[in-house]
């Protein structure tokens, strides 16, 4: 009763989301191959379990301080979501945002006043799973929520089980208008973006939707965007006690679209694999996506708040320059050297031997020249030349 609720709760805030980029029909979670609802996994939440870690509270956030440390989740990776795009809807607003938390295999969301944890962790295998931590009793326990694939398996995920970051238009309270929502990833417009949310940032005369809401009902996709823009502080949005950061950063949330549809390229091709379906196409874009291909270019350089800037490139492998994937450039694109972190990830590793081989070949095609796609040609022989360098050394 409790997950039907859930599911016709987070339904019933859910906008029409429309996808800018190619429709993937959904695959059968229930297919023989796949049994993403049977069977152990092996996630970052299914590891704390077998581990018996035992979290805990910290007055006024609960389980969230001790869960974050236990995922090595940075607490400076805070994104904040005002719109009523979630089961707990109805303690979500302006005044009250959702906080998101990541690293590259877990994400967790908390609300402010609520006794429940929602967590995605990556299983290599099956992709994401979903759970919720709850504590009313006392006693915190993870319980997993295949319900949410209501929501979180569709083409906002590439059919798969997901996360994705939506933009929408909310209203004063934080509804979403139920059209003109749309999935953004580092392939949006920064005009296009963060409807719904909450960022704290400098990013000169280049313009999105955060921190702003549409008060007219007449007109809600008139957002009232005039002083929202460049906000370094948020206490005049809302109370921002209780929260472990008092940012919504720019960098922490590009990083989180960009990573959630990889992981969702990541998974679609695994699923594809194990079900023996044609994989080529679906090689081809992920191909595309992790080199960046068809990224929106930055018309100013954008800089966050908090220090998440410095402490993510700091995660990762580096080769013998010094260089990493993770290093950021936020001057004319997201990232210095444009082939995706994820490639260092368990689930980009679980994939089937030949589906990586087939991706790797067609990366090293496109870096070492024999690919002369002009999809790629914002890839500078240096960028070429650099990325090349760092995975002689990293991989």
């Amino acid at each position: 009763m409790a997950s039907s609720k859930l599911a016709l709760v987070a339904q019933a805030f859910l906008p029409v989301f429309l996808y800018a980029q190619i429709y993937a029909s959904n695959l059968p979670a229930d297919h023989p191959a796949i049994h993403y609802m049977q069977g152990a996994v092996d996630d970052p939440v299914a590891q704390l379990i077998n581990r018996r870690v035992k979290l805990e509270p910290r007055e006024g956030f609960g389980y969230l301080p001790s869960l974050l440390e236990h995922l090595g989740i940075n607490p400076d990776s805070q994104a904040l979501v005002f719109s009523k795009t979630s089961f707990q809807a109805e303690k979500i607003s302006p005044r009250n945002p959702r906080a998101i938390y990541f690293t590259d295999d877990a994400a967790v969301g908390w609300v402010r006043g609520s006794d429940s944890l929602e967590v995605a962790a990556t299983d290599p295998q099956r992709g994401t799973v979903f759970y919720t931590l709850n504590a009313a009793d006392g006693q915190p326990r993870f319980t997993r929520q295949d319900v949410c694939l209501k929501c979180h398996q569709g083409p906002a995920t590439l059919g798969v089980p997901g996360i994705f970051v939506g933009s929408v238009f909310p209203s004063s309270s934080g509804m979403p208008d139920r059209l003109g929502a749309i999935i953004t990833d580092h392939r949006t417009a920064l005009e296009d973006r963060w409807g719904g949310w909450y960022v704290t940032a400098a990013h000169g005369e280049q313009r999105d939707r955060a921190n702003a809401v549409a008060p007219d009902p007449a007109e809600p996709h008139a957002l009232r965007t005039e002083g929202k823009q460049n906000l370094t502080s948020l206490v005049r949005e809302f109370n921002t006690t209780g929260y472990l950061m008092p940012s919504s950063d720019i960098v922490a949330l590009m990083t989180f679209e960009h990573q959630t549809q990889m992981t969702n390229f990541i998974t679609r091709l695994a699923w594809e694999a194990r079900m023996g379906q044609s994989l080529d196409a679906d090689i081809d874009a992920i191909v595309a996506y992790m080199l960046f291909a068809e990224e929106a270019p930055l018309r100013e350089p954008i800089e966050g708040v908090s220090t998440f800037a410095k402490t993510f490139p700091q995660r990762g492998p580096r080769d013998s320059h010094g260089r990493s994937l993770r290093d950021f450039d936020l001057h004319t694109r997201l990232f210095r050297y444009p082939l995706s972190y994820m490639v260092h990830s368990a689930a980009f590793e679980a994939l089937p031997e030949g589906v990586r081989g087939q991706i790797w070949r067609r990366v090293y095609d496109v870096l070492e020249g024999r690919n002369p796609s002009p999809k790629f040609a914002r890839l500078t022989a240096e960028d070429r030349r650099a990325i090349l360098e760092i995975l002689r050394d990293t991989r």
